[in-house]
């Protein structure tokens, strides 16, 4: 079923295209195939004042040049817009969303849990009443889905976490979180690919780059893809962080 939307105007040069739902993995099917097939009409020349198009758990951001857009510019982009959702693709049960998941892949990530890379881990132990070796346990089972990338280039928001190890976020956020820490903030986990401050607890270190602007996709995973974390040693994650190969190069399987 296709949830209700609405349009809202995001500054003088943004619409977000809304939709009335609890943020989950069918919804990031929708806003994705809304995305995909946006992406096409552009590229055919459907939509000259389209500059970009975000995705977010319940929205789609559509970015756009006043000055290119036809006139009336913003009644019309509205019209246009609100029409393409509605008889374009809410008619067509989003097709492109079965073409999605079997374009999807499974990134598989290194994560070492010991200290000194997992300082908030007896936090968490503390808090969800869980031994360590458990949190790692339960934390490695799921191949999460990437329902979106923001916050910082290549921060992967990912569903599918325990309920047994959702923990609430910091009362006082860390001023520098190390760049590929992996943390949990209420129900989500996620990994930080640059070092900047952050309120998610902390339970391990990835040695893989997850942003590399140089890489023809620079990032280590798309929306819809799933992660599937592999607890690694302390040792093991000192070599791989010395090897450029191996931080590069994720491993990834075709689902």
């Amino acid at each position: 079923m296709i949830p209700p939307f609405t349009l809202r105007q995001n500054g003088d040069a943004a619409l977000d295209i809304c939709f009335d739902a609890t943020p989950g993995e069918s919804l990031s099917r929708v806003v994705i195939s809304l995305k995909n097939t946006l992406e096409r009409a552009v590229q055919r020349g459907d939509w000259p004042e389209l500059r970009e198009l975000i995705p977010a758990y319940q929205c789609l951001t559509v970015c756009y040049d006043p000055l290119a857009a036809q006139e009336p510019v913003n009644v019309s982009l509205q019209q246009r817009i609100r029409e393409f959702v509605a008889e374009t693709i809410v008619s067509t049960s989003f097709p492109d969303a079965a073409d999605q998941s079997q374009g999807s892949q499974i990134v598989v990530i290194p994560v070492c849990y010991d200290a000194p890379y997992a300082p908030d881990m007896s936090a968490v132990c503390a808090h969800t009443g869980l031994s360590q070796s458990r949190v790692i346990e339960l934390h490695c089972q799921p191949d999460y889905l990437v329902h979106m990338l923001g916050f910082t280039p290549g921060f992967l928001y990912l569903g599918g976490l325990a309920r047994e190890l959702q923990c609430p976020r910091k009362a006082k956020p860390e001023l520098r979180v190390a760049a590929g820490s992996v943390g949990i903030g209420g129900a989500q986990t996620g990994i930080y690919p640059q070092s900047t401050p952050g309120g998610w607890q902390i339970i391990g270190r990835t040695p893989l780059s997850l942003f590399a602007p140089y890489r023809e996709y620079p990032f280590i995973a798309r929306p819809l893809d799933r992660i599937r974390f592999v607890s690694i040693t302390s040792q093991e994650f000192e070599a791989m962080k010395q090897s450029a190969a191996n931080t590069s190069n994720p491993v990834k399987e075709t689902t």
